[in-house]
Order: C-alpha cells, then structure tokens, then sequence
C-alpha cells in the first residue's frame, strides 16, 4: 500500500473507536492519571466537533473504549496485586468505575462535550436482540453528539459471558457500530519486530496487513502486571475489527496529538488494513447467508425505489410476510410481480411485527406496536440489492 492511500485510510475515517489500556490510564497502576486522560479528552472533543484549527477534516463521531477501572479500584482498596477471586475483581471493579466514569465526565465536560457510560458484556454482544439495542444505543448517542466512554461490565462479568480483555472489546465495539477506524493506544509505540525492550536490534512495523498471521507471531505476551492485554491481543484485536472492514492503529498513548494527527492522515505507530471495505464486508456477509428465515414482499413502487433510488424500505411499502424472523435476521427482499428477490438486508421488526406494519405510514410504527426501533423495515446500508 502506498503512502498516501495510508493517509486517505487515516484522514477518511469518519466513526473511530478509541481504546486505551489500563497501564496508560492509571498510570502504571498509581491512579486514574488526570493529565493523560485530559489530554485524551481534548483531543476527543476536537474531532468531535471537526475543529478546523485542529485540521481534523470535518466532525468525526468517536467511542471511547477505556480499561482501569479494576485498576483503580484496586489503588482506592489498597491492593498492590491483581486479584484472582472473581468476587473481588468485581468488587475493585465496582468501586474503580465510579472514578473512571466520573474523571471522564470531568474531563470532557470541560471541552463542552458531554459523555455517557456504557457497560458491555460478551452476553450483550452474543444476542442478537440485545446486540441490535446496543448498537442502537450507540449510534444514538453519536447522533446526539455525546462520546460513549465504554467499558466492560467486570462489576458482574462471568467467565461465561466475559469478552476477556478490553482490546478484543474495541474490536467487538467497531463491529458493533461498523466503524472506520479503530486506534489502540498503548504503552509500546506499535508492533515490534520483537520485544524491543529485550532486543535492541527490533524495528517498529510501520504497516501490515490485519490478519496476517505473521504479525501475530511476532506479537508476545502481556507486557504489564496492572492490565490483561499484551500486543498479541491488539494483533488479535484488528484481525477482528478487519472483518467488519475496520483498519487498526495501534500507537503510543502518550504521543503528543496522536488521535488529531492520524486524523490529518499521518502515519503514526503501527497501521494494519482491513483487506475490505466496511461495506464490502457487511454486505458480502449478507449475500452469503444461504438459509434466510423469511422474506418480506413489497410493492412496485417499493421494490422501484430499492433498485432505482437506493432508498430503505419502509413499511408503507410491503404488502406481505413470509416466514418466521427476528429482529436482526438475514431476510429477503421479494418483488410482489415476478416473486424474484430485489435484494436482502437485516431486519429491524420480527416476522410478527412487521405483518402489523404491512401497508402502514413509518410515523403509526410506534402506535401499533407500543414502540419504535427504527422507521425502516430494513435501512438501506443494511441491504444488499441482487444485480
């Protein structure tokens, strides 16, 4: 890859998510660091708001994922060791989140920012219901220009339904909200040939290609006894956020405007490409699914404005369900002429739901079913039309 197509994967990023370790936020385990996080913050609220001072390129819509508050919960208990006892990891985690979520809030309050914590768990992201109303939360959030500051919910985590470290859940929050760009700061500079602080001779790896399992044999293991994660997992990580068609930068949190310079498109610590575009990804995933659980039919003028217009279908538009879905589900997109099949897309009413909404106005959605999730039937960057 070039150079410059490096710098358009950068500057062309419109929805980042943001991840930083926990050895950064708290310092190496001394506490919630105010500086580094403020600092964070200011740059945060630059590219939310596209300041052109800043030459950020226009407003960026940005999620924090952030560790610490384990680690900050064990500096306010006195621990000077990671527990093993899953009771008091959630109890340092409980206590640690009132002052990670407060210190955030500070923070980005003073930049005229306002912020919203959020508590994910791998059950969240496993469902495809609580899935779509996690997403859905999210991007509403975006949409009201507040910063998500996300974190994984230890206060109750199992191990049956944790995501297992902070990196994999930046990951799993890029899919979530199919974004452009996921940056990884952390306290290496990037990918290493080796581990640069046993082999002086290692190079930084300046760009690859996510997924490649060259990398990941060069990543070791955690480097730090505060957080989980060691860069293998950040290697894991983008390979991850690649199948959603997310690139993945992996820098130094402590590099001066880091977040604003990738944003200009300078290339800083390590890039690793997804080898598809976003839409490419989601869209390719969606044509391949060979079961669908139902279809809905639509009318001429519906199926015109799919194949024509690129619209999304509403529900004025459909005149029959066929099948048994849910929320979420694969389904297919019928012409009510010939019966062939105009496309496929993910549904945002089940099978029950939309048979009440057949024929009906998007603005009766709410009325009829005693609540709105969305006023398409299924959103036009969620479908696939058939050439």
């Amino acid at each position: 890859m070039t150079q410059n197509h490096s710098a358009d994967v950068l500057a062309s990023a419109r929805r980042i998510v943001v991840k930083v370790g926990s050895s950064l936020v708290t310092n190496e385990g001394r506490g919630l660091d105010e500086a580094a996080i403020g600092e964070w913050c200011r740059q945060l609220a630059l590219l939310s708001r596209g300041d052109e001072a800043a030459g950020v390129g226009g407003p960026r819509e940005v999620i924090m994922v952030s560790s610490g508050a384990i680690a900050e919960g064990m500096k306010r208990l006195g621990w000077a060791k990671r527990p093993h006892e899953v009771n008091e990891l959630q109890a340092a985690a409980a206590v640690g989140q009132m002052g990670l979520a407060q210190m955030y809030e500070t923070k980005l309050r003073e930049h005229h920012l306002r912020s919203a914590q959020v508590l994910l768990t791998h059950a969240d992201l496993a469902d495809r219901e609580r899935y779509l109303n996690a997403r859905s939360t999210l991007l509403t959030l975006l949409q009201y220009q507040v910063l998500p500051v996300i974190n994984e919910n230890d206060t109750v985590v199992t191990d049956e339904i944790k995501v297992g470290d902070n990196d994999t859940l930046g990951a799993l929050v890029a899919n979530l909200v199919e974004a452009d760009l996921l940056v990884i700061l952390t306290d290496q500079r990037g990918l290493y040939t080796a581990d640069p602080r046993q082999d002086p001779s290692a190079e930084l790896v300046r760009e690859g290609r996510a997924g490649d399992l060259a990398l990941e044999r060069m990543a070791g293991g955690a480097g730090s006894s505060i957080g989980k994660g060691g860069m293998l997992t950040k290697i894991v990580a983008a390979r991850r956020a690649a199948g959603s068609g997310a690139s993945t930068v992996i820098a130094w949190g402590r590099e001066p405007d880091a977040l604003l310079r990738l944003a200009r498109g300078e290339r800083i610590g390590t890039l690793l490409v997804a080898p598809t575009q976003k839409t490419q990804a989601r869209k390719q995933w969606m044509m391949d699914q060979l079961q669908l659980r139902g279809a809905v039919v639509v009318d001429e003028g519906a199926a015109h404005k799919l194949r024509e217009e690129g619209k999304s279908l509403l529900p004025i538009g459909m005149t029959q369900v066929q099948g048994v879905f849910s929320r979420g589900d694969v389904i297919a997109v019928r012409d009510s002429i010939t019966g062939a099949e105009v496309g496929r897309g993910l549904a945002n009413y089940s099978s029950a739901e939309a048979r009440l909404l057949c024929r009906k106005p998007s603005s009766e959605i709410a009325h009829l079913l005693g609540y709105s999730a969305e006023p398409e039937m299924v959103h036009r960057d969620n479908l696939v039309l058939k050439r």
